[in-house]
């Protein structure tokens, strides 16, 4: 029998969940640890958190992923600004990682994002992840990062075609993206443990977010 799948908001009752399967997900993923389930926690009473574009997956009843957004911006050269997504984390339980969940959940949450009037996304992410969604070089889009350079991991979509209209842009996420990683770690602590690890994927990561194109 094929499983239900129902994609919906986060709900109250869902978070301790949500941040188990973050945990989970990112656990020794890109360093020894990880600070994801913590940037889940404090992302939701953030300023810059669209709790309409927070969403879980549920197979059979039971939640096994989740995708959050957070607003971002962009501006010209001339100084004018143009909001943006940024989505992130966005995770699958590790017992259903590549089996299409993840597609369906980010899939389902641009349809929304364009019912809300926004029109691009711009996150940061392995290229082999996400130019199958549709995202793109930033520097394809004249978009840049606030230090003046085009990091390989900074990637763009537009959700509606040439809204970027060949400007050149600096990107600027959320503040809530600077995670106080001393809180992270304490918050980390106080859970059940996980051992930490080094693994290849985290030499990949290291390469990959200090790389920049020119």
């Amino acid at each position: 029998m094929e499983p239900v799948i129902r994609i919906r908001n986060e709900q109250t009752a869902d978070r301790a969940r949500v941040e188990t399967l973050t945990r989970e997900a990112f656990y020794n993923l890109y360093v020894p640890g990880c600070v994801e389930h913590y940037l889940v926690h404090i992302m939701r009473e953030h300023a810059d958190f669209i709790p309409e574009l927070d969403f879980v997956v549920e197979r059979d009843g039971e939640v096994i992923g989740n995708i959050m957004y957070t607003r971002a911006r962009l501006v010209d050269e001339a100084g004018g600004e143009k909001p943006v997504l940024t989505f992130g984390p966005v995770c699958i339980a590790p017992a259903y990682q590549r089996q299409g969940y993840g597609r369906q959940l980010i899939e389902h949450s641009f349809a929304r994002a364009v019912e809300l009037g926004y029109d691009t996304v711009v996150i940061f992410g392995s290229p082999a992840n996400y130019v199958g969604r549709g995202f793109q070089s930033c520097r394809r889009f004249g978009v840049r990062a606030a230090n003046g350079t085009y990091p390989a991991a900074m990637l763009v979509k537009e959700l509606i075609p040439h809204r970027l209209d060949g400007r050149q842009w600096t990107y600027f996420e959320s503040p809530v993206m600077e995670i106080d990683e001393e809180a992270a770690r304490r918050y980390d602590d106080a859970l059940p443990p996980m051992e930490k690890k080094r693994l290849p994927s985290q030499e990949e990561f290291y390469i990959l977010s200090h790389a920049t194109l020119a």
